[in-house]
């Protein structure tokens, strides 16, 4: 392993919280320990738009364990990058939330805009994710969805749209057992955030299709539970929608391959992409080596370094 300090990048989304702990090896972080876990801050907002005391304490617990692994790694206080995303943009107690995590991680919380966001998930997949040409990016999180258009490592067009596995999940996936018309509720609703960016998207174009994240990863790790092919294709996609729709109970046991803990979103992950798969027309999505947290984490290299 090499002589430079262990530094960790930790990414506050709407679903899960992670942190990354790395050294540089040979110039590239070489990742030694990694740490998750499923907050679902976006099902703590409440009507006035501010955070819910039991949720908001459920991140502070959760950012209590990071603090413990830190010190364990022996990560000192200025190699750390805290991002959040989505959730903590929009509630209208961010502030009390950071004031309430500094004492704890001994690292101030910086709140990225949905811009710096996808500039940051393809920075990610660019130093993890093998392929050439043109490239669109999916990164579908908790209360929001990403889009980058890039060539190489160019970005030619990004944006960030009010939509995610999480908020979706609260509006559409509320009451068991789902029907057709949530998923058709929810495309409609894909269709109408994606508004303008559907066209400039298509008048761009792309060579091939990455998809990073929970929803995406979700179908991934199922796939390969399966022994199936890990590109996610419309018939993917629809047979898994069939799957939800004849689910007797709201754990979804029965699918095979899907893990407990992604069981909660995934109807309302499966109604984004299939929504998207149709209106972008994609044949085919392969999921990213890396997103977000990783291009924290390579901006952190190259600070250190």
């Amino acid at each position: 392993m090499s002589n430079t300090p262990p530094y960790a990048a930790i990414t506050l989304g709407s679903n899960s919280f992670n942190m990354l702990v790395a050294k540089t090896l040979g110039g590239q972080p070489e990742i030694i320990a990694k740490y998750k876990r499923k907050v679902r801050l976006a099902e703590g907002i409440q009507g006035d738009g501010t955070l819910s005391e039991e949720v908001l304490n459920r991140g502070l617990d959760c950012l209590a364990m990071f603090a413990k692994m830190l010190k364990e790694e022996g990560v000192a206080p200025d190699n750390v990058a805290v991002i959040a995303t989505a959730t903590l943009r929009h509630i209208g107690n961010s502030d009390d939330f950071c004031q309430r995590a500094l004492p704890i991680l001994g690292h101030p919380i910086e709140i990225i805009s949905g811009m710096q966001e996808a500039e940051f998930i393809y920075q990610g997949m660019v130093a993890t994710t093998c392929a050439e040409g043109r490239r669109l990016v999916i990164d579908i999180g908790g209360a929001s969805t990403e889009f980058i258009i890039g060539d190489d490592d160019k970005v030619l067009l990004k944006t960030s749209l009010s939509m995610g596995c999480v908020t979706f999940n609260e509006r559409f996936f509320n009451s068991f057992p789902f029907q057709q018309l949530d998923f058709d509720d929810a495309e409609s609703q894909v269709k109408a955030v994606l508004g303008q960016y559907l066209t400039e998207l298509k008048a761009l174009g792309w060579h091939c299709v990455v998809g990073a994240s929970g929803s995406v990863q979700s179908v991934v790790e199922l796939l390969n539970h399966r022994n199936e092919s890990a590109s996610i294709t419309p018939a993917v996609l629809n047979t898994l929608k069939q799957e939800i729709l004849e689910q007797e109970d709201i754990s979804m046991r029965d699918i095979s391959g899907l893990h407990p803990e992604r069981a909660p979103t995934f109807a309302a992950g499966i109604s984004i992409l299939l929504a998207l798969f149709e209106l972008l027309e994609i044949e085919k999505l392969n999921l990213s080596g890396g997103a977000l947290r990783e291009g924290v984490l390579q901006r952190l290299a190259n600070r250190i370094k």
